[in-house]
Order: C-alpha cells, then structure tokens, then sequence
C-alpha cells in the first residue's frame, strides 16, 4: 500500500492532538521534522505508516516520554535521554538530507540513494567475500583467496553477491534484532572497505608492485632464482620477463638484511646472492714465463783440450760418403 501525503498529514495532525497539553515550543520541537521522518519511513517499506510505527497516540506517548515531559518524577532515566538523543540526531539528519536532495536533483538525498542500493548490494557482497578471505588466510587482496585458492575465491564472492542481493530485497521484513544486526554488518564492511582501499593505495605506491605472471606446479616451490652467464659466472639484478613483456615473479626472500629483517621482494633476482648453489668457477693457472738469461755463455767442445799456442788443430777427415773418398787436407807448419 502506498503512503499519500494525506496520510501522512492526517498521521502529524494526531500526534499533534495527543501532544496538545503540552507548552507549544514544546510540542512544536517534538513535532518540527515529523512529516520529513514520516515521509521517509513510507519510503522505506510497505504498508501504512500505523504497521510501521504504531497509532499516532503511541508514537505522541514515545515523543513525550523521549522529551521527559509525561509528567513523571524525577530526571530522566537512560532509556529516554537515549530516545530523546535519537530523536534529536533523526531530526537533524531530515533536515540534511532535504538540504541535499536539490544539489543531487532530488526532493532529498535519501531518495537518490535509494536508487543506488543495487550497486551497494553487490558491493556489500564483495567486501563480505573479501572479507572472509581475509580471515581464512588470503590476505588483502582484490579477488578473494580464502586458504590461498582462486576457484573458491571466485565461488566464494558469487554467494556473497547473490546472498547480499537477496538481503537487500527483503532486508524491510527483518525485524527488530535482526534489522540492528544487519546494520551492525554494514558498518563493519563500510570499515573493512576502507582498510582495503588504503591497503592497496599504499601497496600500489611501492616500486615492487606490479601485476606478475602466476606460475603454477612445478614452480610454486620456487624460493629465489638465479641466473648463470656461460662462462659460470653469476649475474645479478637480473629481470625475467615472458613474451608479452610482463614481468615474471617467483619466490620469495629467505635471507635477511643487516639488521636482521627479512627484506622485502624485489623485482631482480636472485634476491639473496649469498645463497647461490654454484659457487663462481675457479681461474685457470697463467702459463710459465720463459726466463733469458742476461750474459752470454761460450759453448766448450766435450772431450778435447784446447790447441796449444801457434799450433793449427788438426781436422779430421769425414766419413767417406756413398759417392766416394774424400782425400783429407794435411796441416803444414
């Protein structure tokens, strides 16, 4: 059943009238943003405004009692400085969104955000899937990972989504309890939400992030790499990259720094040198120098005595040769 602004005006008119022995400022501030209240009370559920909030005579008693002016003694007990504090905080908030429903091209900012409570469903489901990959191991990020598994992220955040949308349709049935606990959710994943964002801000800002290629078995045991030249040599900094150009990420530090800290990945291997399983290939010994000697030495004959002073040596003759002798040469004095 649709809420006319009839109804609405006949419903302030009877607060109005259960109010009446009361000063008028009095009743003027407890009745001053009753039709905005009313309107948005209509807007937000079916059925009249009686189902949803009672008689006019109840609520004028509930009003009364919230300003402590039922005639009772004594101040005010904390359940009606609550009410009266609610009261208080409703009333403001009517007047805020009447204020900003123009600058949104709206009668109010309520009935414009009404429009986006589709979108807000299926974001609510977002965050509770993240949410609970969170809790179960997977960290913050943007697709889900509860215990570090992609295909239950994926189911994980479609229930979520479609477990949010239905909620939300049927979120004006809830009753009392449930409708506060629903409110308490919402405001928990408005925080979540918030923690996300600035995590993912601050990790975006960082020189080491950036979208990597996953690579799966046999490499998810992969801790660091490294990278060989051919003469056995290691090299470091170095950068993998596939075929489209996209960086390659594997690994993870197991070294720490000097301070004792395990540093954070990098996107250059290997990320701890001093781990290498090859150790650097071992120089070859320089061939001998040969050594001259800087004076010169006179070769002696083996065997025979110098020839005395003013004697000629006497030359013996050479073998005879197959052709024929040779007559040897006689020295003369």
């Amino acid at each position: 059943m649709t809420v006319t602004g009839q109804d609405i005006s006949d419903y302030v008119d009877r607060v109005r009238a259960a109010l009446a022995d009361l000063p008028p400022a009095v009743r003027d501030e407890l009745t001053e943003d009753l039709p905005e209240h009313l309107a948005e009370v209509a807007a937000e559920t079916d059925g009249t405004l009686v189902d949803r909030l009672g008689e006019p005579e109840a609520y004028a008693a509930e009003l009364r009692a919230a300003a402590g002016a039922d005639g009772t003694a004594g101040p005010p007990s904390l359940d009606r400085r609550l009410a009266a504090a609610r009261h208080r905080v409703r009333a403001r908030l009517s007047r805020l969104d009447a204020r900003l429903g123009p600058i949104l091209g709206y009668a109010s900012a309520g009935e414009f955000l009404r429009l986006l409570r589709p979108a807000w469903w299926v974001l609510r489901g977002y965050l509770a899937a993240a949410l609970l990959g969170a809790m179960t191991g997977g960290g913050l990020t943007l697709l889900p990972r509860p215990f570090q598994s992609e295909v239950l992220g994926i189911v994980l955040l479609a229930a979520a989504v479609l477990a949010s949308i239905a909620l939300g349709r049927n979120a004006d049935q809830l009753r009392r309890w449930p409708r506060r606990l629903n409110r308490l959710g919402t405001l928990v994943l408005v925080v979540f939400g918030l923690v996300l964002l600035v995590n993912l801000d601050e990790r975006s800002q960082r020189q080491d992030f950036y979208e990597g290629v996953t690579v799966g078995n046999p490499y998810d045991s992969v801790q660091d790499v490294f990278v060989y030249d051919e003469q056995g040599r290691l090299v470091t900094n170095a950068r993998l990259f596939d075929q489209n150009g996209v960086p390659i990420r594997l690994g993870w530090p197991t070294c720490v720094d000097g301070s004792g800290a395990v540093p954070p990945p990098r996107n250059v291997y290997p990320y701890c040198p001093e781990q290498a399983p090859f150790a650097p290939p071992r120089p070859s010994a320089p061939p001998p120098v040969p050594t001259v000697s800087a004076s010169p030495t006179t070769a002696t004959p083996t065997g025979s005595a110098p020839p005395a002073p003013g004697v000629l040596p006497t030359v013996t003759a050479p073998a005879a040769s197959p052709t024929g002798p040779v007559p040897a040469p006689t020295a003369t004095r």
